[in-house]
């Protein structure tokens, strides 16, 4: 029986998310990877060092920071949508109070690496979003 050369997305978004440092995180981007936070009004960061930079920030600014999947689909055509709960607690503010937020991603998969991956601040929307992409890329 011939072994699957397709990469498993969901194990991989799965595994990204769960990634407990930099250097993990980073190992899943392939390639010249864009990361598009401009759907929360965030920068886009292009390039390795870009999104590393901006990993390193958020990481920096947080304490117990805690990113837990809720849910994630492979959506077709190396599509994956994931909605992830975000959790920590400034290191600036006096308190011990967290924030956190549900958010919504569309990674796009190529060779089982990210090539570029989009954050909405709604769910709903990146579900569609993710689901749009998939079908134009049939």
């Amino acid at each position: 029986m011939a072994e699957s050369t397709t990469p498993d997305l969901v194990a991989l978004a799965r595994a990204w998310a769960a990634a407990e440092d930099v250097e993990t995180t980073m190992s899943f981007y392939g390639p010249d990877p864009v990361w598009d936070g401009s759907p929360l009004g965030l920068e886009v960061h292009e390039g390795h060092d870009a999104i590393r930079e901006n990993l390193e920030y958020w990481l920096e600014i947080y304490d117990d920071f805690a990113d837990e999947d809720q849910e994630v689909r492979d959506l077709g055509q190396g599509v994956v949508f994931s909605a992830a709960r975000l959790s920590g607690r400034l290191r600036s503010a006096d308190t011990t109070g967290r924030v956190h937020g549900v958010y919504g991603y569309v990674s796009v998969w190529t060779n089982g690496k990210i090539s570029r991956v989009s954050v909405y601040p709604d769910i709903d929307e990146a579900l569609a979003v993710g689901e749009r992409l998939a079908q134009e890329r049939r």
